[in-house]
């Protein structure tokens, strides 16, 4: 009686298992669709292509796709606990790598970029111009490898050759094999979380400081750039909150398996899957020019009011 307590009780988790997985699938689906319409939207029209908003928009939607691609994978291949060679499991982590810093670091350059332009519109011209705006994304990426170059820097020195010859289930832990690696990489994500707070903090004051003192139509385009600026920053938070993710679940590992999934399954949906889809409402819907060329596409061209303007 007692084993068939325990294998029922094991089906039943292994259910819940499977249908939360199935859940994830539906969820990372529908957040693809969304980005990659946004995306496509973006080359409709060359407007949004020349102006720096709407590309640090797109990188932060590209890195978004790449990322939920990556973990996703990476999710199914240990659910499944299926090994892969080192080499193809270090490609997957250098791409959710990079991406993970990518995207806070971009919504950083984006809230820079409605500092300058709400307390620097004379300047602003100049300062987000195409030029700048490459420069930017250069800068961006350059930030954003750092830690990911530092990790595997710390790897490739203490690996042994035998190490890559082996196939192992494809997770970030593999590539630490002391505790001091691990504090070092924590370092690292607090010196960033860090600095991009202080940036968020310092443009929120400056704009709300303008916003004190304007009045009329520039009243309500500053306090919409503040509101923007909110969510930017409850974005940034849920981003960075998942570089805490590993150390929550190992802690939690030792103490109860099960405990252990549902945690994950909740870092997964809360500070993976969340900050995703708020970018498509901060700008796909938010933002006035590109929700109008949202709904004319989305309308096969029916609408057209102010769009071809």
């Amino acid at each position: 009686m007692a084993n068939n307590n325990s294998l029922t009780g094991g089906e039943s988790s292994l259910r819940s298992v499977n249908y939360r997985l199935i859940l994830v699938q539906v969820f990372v689906s529908l957040f693809l669709c969304i980005n990659l319409l946004l995306i496509t939207i973006f080359f409709m029209k060359d407007f949004f292509y020349t102006t720096m908003r709407y590309v640090l928009f797109a990188i932060t939607l590209l890195s978004d796709c790449l990322i939920l691609i990556t973990t996703n994978l990476m999710l199914i291949l240990s659910y499944f606990r299926v090994t892969i060679q080192i080499q193809l499991c270090l490609i997957l982590f250098t791409v959710s790598s990079l991406c993970n810093f990518v995207t806070p670091v971009t919504l950083t350059a984006m809230t820079l970029e409605r500092y300058v332009a709400i307390c620097m519109p004379l300047r602003h011209g100049e300062l987000c111009s195409t030029r700048s705006t490459m420069h930017c994304i250069l800068i961006i990426h350059g930030l954003s490898s750092v830690p990911c170059i530092v990790v595997l820097l710390t790897f490739f020195a203490s690996a042994s050759l035998s190490f890559y010859k082996q196939s192992k289930e494809c997770s970030v832990e593999m590539f630490i094999f002391y505790t001091w690696q691990a504090h070092f990489r924590s370092a690292i994500s607090q010196f960033y979380f860090l600095m991009m707070c202080l940036i968020i903090v310092f443009s929120y004051v400056k704009i709300m400081k303008v916003a004190k003192a304007a009045s009329g139509e520039n009243k309500k385009s500053t306090m919409k750039g503040l509101r923007t600026v909110v969510l930017h920053a409850f974005q940034l938070l849920l981003c960075l909150m998942q570089l805490w993710c590993p150390f929550i679940e190992n802690a939690v590992l030792q103490i109860n398996f099960m405990l252990y999934i549902n945690v994950r399954y909740f870092n997964y949906i809360a500070f993976y899957l969340a900050p995703r889809c708020l970018s498509p409402l901060i700008y796909g819907l938010r933002d006035d020019k590109f929700f109008l060329a949202l709904k004319y596409y989305a309308l096969c061209g029916v609408y057209k009011k102010d769009f071809l303007t």
